[in-house]
């Protein structure tokens, strides 16, 4: 990031006026293509998408330099089953059972890689049919699991990951993905295949809801248009409609429903982030998660020792975060971005960490933007309830640095 992006943030985050980002999005009736590498940089793609919460789709000219698109894929533009066998054959992966509904999703099993090739040319010669029903390779850890060096690059422009940049730190976790799955199944690389995207903009889901409630399963049902179920359906736009080719790249903005399908036998590497841009829908959607929790739990309130405690034990369960977890999360990023500007660099340097991509700029706007949601979480009364007494640095003191740190560097 240069200063002319950073100071173009700014300003975009102070004429929202505490709104936030994924809510302020403009009509869209195409979603935009970039076709040339060399001429599409990380300030087009923060300034033009990033920011204002748009998708796009890159061309297979941004990925054709992978390994993967080279060595999982045949000549012929199909899954290279027997490079794929030779290399994770005995790694074990989790599988979704698309044919199954549980609870608005699909049911997963674990098995080999070995295994699910086995099962998927099976589904290919029985013409895209078995009796086990469509199963679909979903979420395997390549990069956390086994090697996955030469698969992939990290494109520059989601280059600012805080999520596996904290999950790296702590060396536990990560948000990226393989996906690998035939016909009809349900950041998005195409290894090879074709899918088919649905994307909704933010606030158009809550017209998709039933009389209970809840989203559909698959926007393409017939039973969208039953007016007595969904009542709101005639109130929602048409998607966005995107054909996805082999090698081409999808960003899907913060807060955009989408639903996928396979038009091809497919893998596909995909990666889940969060950065300074979406920060602030983060800690939203972490208070509407409480907040359901405590609805749900709202009769022991007065009887249950602790309550505001199990709320949080019960948030972490379901949605793999709770407020104490979150604090972690900001002071880590934040640490590591206090720690590149106290290094001294000039404007023009670029921070050589792995997998960052960051220089000054782009630290300078990272600590600003924790600041803003940081002094929202200390501020919030159940995060208040939480036991901050062996926190170092506590939360109160940390605001303050990233405070200093934003005055500071106004002049950078």
């Amino acid at each position: 990031m240069d200063r002319e992006a950073r100071v173009f943030a700014e300003s975009h985050f102070r004429s929202l006026e505490g709104c936030l980002p994924r809510r302020v999005c403009p009509k869209l009736d195409r979603v935009d293509f970039i076709e040339k590498p060399d001429s599409f940089s990380y300030a087009d793609f923060f300034k033009g998408y990033l920011l204002p919460n748009l998708p796009c789709v890159f061309s297979s000219a941004f990925t054709e330099g992978w390994g993967s698109r080279r060595l999982w894929v045949t000549p012929s533009g199909k899954p290279n089953f027997d490079y794929l066998l030779q290399n994770y054959g005995d790694v074990v992966v989790p599988v979704a059972n698309c044919g199954v509904r549980e609870y608005n999703s699909n049911p997963k099993e674990h098995m080999t890689l070995r295994d699910y090739i086995s099962y998927w040319k099976e589904y290919i010669q029985g013409n895209y049919s078995s009796s086990r029903g469509c199963l679909y390779l979903k979420d395997w850890h390549l990069c956390r699991d086994s090697s996955a060096e030469g698969v992939f690059t990290l494109p520059i422009y989601f280059s600012s990951d805080w999520l596996n940049e904290y999950w790296d730190a702590l060396d536990v976790d990560d948000y990226r993905f393989i996906y690998m799955g035939p016909t009809g199944t349900c950041w998005s690389v195409n290894i090879c295949g074709r899918k088919k995207w649905f994307f909704f903009p933010p606030g158009q889901e809550e017209a998709l809801r039933d009389c209970h409630g809840s989203l559909p399963y698959d926007v393409t049902s017939p039973t969208l248009l039953d007016s007595r179920l969904h009542p709101m359906r005639d109130h929602c736009s048409p998607p966005l409609e995107v054909t996805q080719e082999a090698g081409e790249m999808v960003f899907v903005p913060s807060g955009w429903h989408h639903q996928v399908h396979n038009l091809e036998d497919t893998i596909s590497i995909n990666h889940n982030w969060v950065n300074g841009c979406n920060l602030a829908n983060m800690w939203h959607f972490l208070q509407q998660e409480l907040c359901a929790v405590q609805q749900e739990i709202i009769e022991w309130r007065d009887s249950m020792p602790d309550w505001h405690h199990h709320c949080q034990v019960i948030m972490k369960s379901c949605s793999g975060i709770n407020f104490e977890e979150f604090y972690h999360f900001l002071k880590v990023v934040a640490e590591r971005r206090l720690l590149l500007l106290a290094k001294g660099m000039g404007p023009g340097k670029v921070e050589g960490g792995k997998g960052t991509g960051l220089g000054p700029q782009q630290a300078a706007f990272d600590i600003c933007r924790i600041a803003e949601v940081l002094e929202s979480v200390v501020a919030h009364p159940d995060f208040q309830r939480v036991d901050t007494s062996a926190f170092s640095p506590r939360p109160e003191e940390l605001l303050q640095q990233l405070e200093e740190a934003v005055a500071a560097t106004t002049s950078l």
